[in-house]
């Protein structure tokens, strides 16, 4: 096995970006080849945790639902 290469941050950076550029430029974004280099992109560049989705909406009942009801009394 190979040990972990010795990278400044600049080079890590530059690597992570000429990864990201090649992963985004391929015409097939699925394909099987991509799998290591996104692979060596994630274990470089760990994704930053996402953002929490916001509150839920609470459900309010439309007009056209209650105007339905009116006709039928």
């Amino acid at each position: 096995m190979m040990s972990e290469p010795n990278l400044t941050p600049e080079e890590r950076t530059a690597l992570a970006q000429l990864l990201r550029r090649t992963i985004d430029a391929d015409r097939f974004p699925l394909s099987p080849r991509l799998k290591p280099l996104k692979s060596a992109l994630a274990k470089l560049d760990p994704p930053q945790s996402a953002e929490p989705y916001p509150a839920p909406v609470a459900w309010v009942n439309s007009t056209i639902g209650q105007r339905k009801g009116r006709g039928r009394r």
